[in-house]
């Protein structure tokens, strides 16, 4: 299989070569090293293939001899270390091997065979040039080519595009951006710096806007800006990428990787973009460069009769196509930035230098931020929207009252109006205890609530209640005055004794003083 592989990688490099690309793009295209590129180039420059165009009696095609074995490549000498007479070690299965192919079955399958059935100690190749001489070869099956309906589709590909020369004299290498509608063949193009997200859908955000509308499906390249994880059956994009989609009702499909072919409109508008509009040219500047790019895609591209579809490309555009698009939505995709953030463990997360709470099942996860000035966005692994923030300034906390655990919210933080509820099921006494009590002692009273209620975790519920009721009918307000009530067990005599040694309550002999001084 490693074979198969290495073959195709070749026929890629080849393929990519042809059509203008650089190493560094076949090779970062590829998934290989730049230097295995730059081998494969020296190799066909040493060993180019012969014309096919040779005027007959050339040297560039040898007339086969008439006495050649059968098999045999004419004008060579049979290999060697091979009997004379004998120029393939497939030739006494011949008999076999004709009568396979005569079956249909491919040089692999015919490999095997002979292998099992028959001892073949030779490699796969010898079997599969060999079944080529004899007529049987696999035929290869034309590529199907695949035309859209109007509207129907859009192919985007990023190319070299000219260099910018700073007003400093600094060369800078910049990209083009380019997306060729598949049915009409009309393009729009647009060049940047760097390949990023952003850069990537302002460029297609403008195209719509060129268009005026938008396509059903845009076949891109697996590049690293939209395709976070490259698969042909289930490709994960980019989550900006997939709410830029929803935004304008378009869907984004992903290339099989390594295969260009998929996009081959785009792969020849890329290049003639590169051979026609840019090459040779520099520019001073990226807006300078761009607007040139306009004026060649309207005057220039557009009014070309396309060698496939035999017809002008404006022409098929604005009587065919432009009316199958979809509209555009109302506003343009609200610009933001996003990123991934680790959830502290005070169930916070990061943005700006602010700090802003999820749910607590998060902590110790990572989430997806969202933020653009105004509202910070929070969604997890789904992209399923968890909370949505006011931004703050920075070293602020923005912390939502549901992402506090209630084990981590105390009593007191709940307020009157919670504890008194609570207080409700204690009993009557202890609630009208409670109500008198904060009207008395205020802000002051919601501890002293608290503190009622983490009795009832020592005392039965009954001798809290009637404590309260011994205690609100001599006006004490006090937890002090209710614990020692409880203590003492509640009986009358107790509870008599108890207020009259109450430091709140004067001795007799007091009050026969206060007599004695006013009746003096």
């Amino acid at each position: 299989m490693a074979n198969h592989i290495k073959v195709a990688m070749v026929n890629g490099i080849t393929t990519l070569k042809k059509l203008g690309w650089p190493k560094r793009r076949i090779a970062r295209e590829l998934g290989i090293d730049r230097e295995t590129v730059t081998r494969y180039f020296e190799l066909e420059q040493l060993n180019p293939k012969p014309a096919t165009n040779a005027p007959i009696g050339s040297d560039a095609i040898s007339k086969p001899a008439s006495n050649a074995p059968i098999g045999s490549k004419a004008g060579t000498d049979p290999p060697p270390n091979r009997p004379p007479g004998i120029t393939s070690r497939c030739q006494p299965y011949r008999s076999i091997i004709e009568n396979k192919i005569s079956l249909g079955l491919t040089a692999q399958r015919i490999y095997q065979d002979l292998v099992t059935e028959h001892g073949y100690t030779d490699s796969y190749y010898s079997v599969r040039r060999f079944v080529k001489r004899l007529g049987g070869s696999e035929t290869l099956l034309p590529f199907r080519r695949m035309e859209c309906d109007p509207g129907d589709e859009a192919q985007i590909d990023f190319g070299t595009a000219a260099p910018v020369i700073g007003t400093d004299g600094k060369r800078r290498n910049s990209h083009v951006l380019r997306i060729v509608l598949s049915h009409s063949r009309k393009g729009y193009s647009e060049t940047v710096f760097r390949q990023t997200a952003d850069n990537f859908l302002s460029c297609l955000e403008n195209a719509f806007i060129h268009f005026g509308g938008v396509v059903k499906t845009l076949v891109i390249d697996n590049f690293k800006a939209a395709v976070t994880t490259a698969d042909w059956y289930d490709p994960e994009l980019n989550p900006k990428i997939e709410s830029f989609c929803r935004h304008y009702g378009t869907v984004i499909l992903p290339t099989k990787p390594y295969t260009p072919r998929h996009k081959g409109k785009i792969e020849n508008g890329i290049g003639y973009v590169k051979s026609n509009a840019l090459k040779g040219k520099r520019f001073g500047s990226l807006a300078e460069q761009n607007a040139y790019l306009l004026n060649w895609e309207t005057n220039v591209a557009d009014k070309r009769i396309h060698g496939t579809i035999r017809q002008q490309v404006e022409r098929v555009f604005n009587e065919v196509e432009k009316q199958a698009l979809l509209p555009l939505p109302a506003g343009r995709f609200p610009s933001f930035e996003e990123a991934k953030r680790s959830v502290h463990r005070d169930g916070h997360i990061e943005v700006k230098q602010a700090y802003y709470s999820v749910p607590p099942e998060y902590v110790g996860r990572k989430v997806w931020a969202r933020w653009d000035g105004h509202l910070v966005r929070i969604y997890n692994s789904r992209m399923e929207q968890l909370i949505v923030h006011v931004q703050v300034s920075v070293g602020k906390f923005q912390t939502a009252s549901e992402h506090i655990h209630a084990k981590k919210i105390s009593s007191v933080e709940r307020g009157a109006q919670w504890l008194l509820k609570r207080i409700e099921f204690i009993g009557p006494s202890a609630e009208a205890w409670a109500k008198e009590m904060l009207i008395v002692r205020g802000i002051q009273g919601i501890r002293v609530l608290a503190g009622l209620m983490n009795l009832t975790h020592k005392y039965p519920a009954d001798a809290v209640d009637s404590a309260c009721g011994t205690a609100l009918t001599h006006g004490v307000f006090r937890l002090r005055t209710l614990r020692t009530l409880i203590k003492h067990g509640g009986s009358k005599q107790e509870e008599f004794a108890f207020i009259d040694e109450h430091p709140i309550i004067r001795n007799m002999s007091d009050y026969g003083a206060i007599v004695k001084a006013a009746m003096h």
